[in-house]
């Protein structure tokens, strides 16, 4: 059974490689803009459209697994600060608060003509953080532009008081849900070659 990941991510491929699944990197060739609003139709047009994009690549049958995240509070989306200034405010405005990490997936199985849409949510709640640790924070942080304001595995892990939902989905996919998924469409473990 051929997979296909539609990112060129190393956060989601290291989830994929950490489960010994044999997979292959197809990029989507789509610019990643939605007009919705609503953080989960966001994701999950983003990552339809990612998924879209690669099967129009394919000539064979494959299964293609396509995601997109969003950081939000409440309904506001948090995109990759363009500055540290951004990356500063963003990292301001969640201090002390719960922020929600929202991954949309898109599985098309090309040999049984199907296509599923889901989300998953995953809450991070922050500790109180004064200016001069947001500002150490971003200064210091390597990453800090590469992803929505924070990254878990970096200097943010600090200021993080609890995580709710599963922790993988922090890094772009949800490896639960995507293989709920494959069960739901007739698969099992041993349909997928290892590595």
């Amino acid at each position: 059974m051929r997979l296909v990941l539609a990112s060129t991510s190393k956060q989601r491929q290291d989830i994929f490689n950490m489960t010994g699944f044999k997979y292959e990197v197809v990029t989507s060739l789509v610019d990643e803009e939605s007009n919705e609003v609503d953080p989960v139709k966001y994701v999950k047009e983003l990552s339809r459209n990612k998924a879209e994009s690669v099967k129009e690549q394919l000539n064979e049958n494959a299964i293609i697994i396509a995601a997109d995240e969003v950081i939000c509070l409440d309904n506001k989306i948090y995109e990759k600060p363009k500055s540290r200034e951004e990356a500063f405010n963003n990292m301001k405005e969640i201090s002390g608060k719960t922020v929600r990490a929202i991954t949309g997936i898109t599985i098309i199985d090309m040999y049984q003509d199907k296509q599923v849409t889901v989300s998953d949510t995953t809450e991070v709640l922050f500790n109180e953080m004064t200016d001069d640790e947001i500002k150490w924070y971003v200064d210091n942080e390597e990453r800090i532009l590469n992803n929505c304001g924070f990254t878990i595995l970096g200097k943010g892990a600090i200021f993080i008081k609890e995580i709710k939902g599963d922790y993988n989905n922090l890094f772009g996919i949800s490896i639960t849900t995507v293989y709920q998924e494959l069960l739901k469409l007739g698969y099992k473990l041993e349909d997928f070659e290892l590595k």
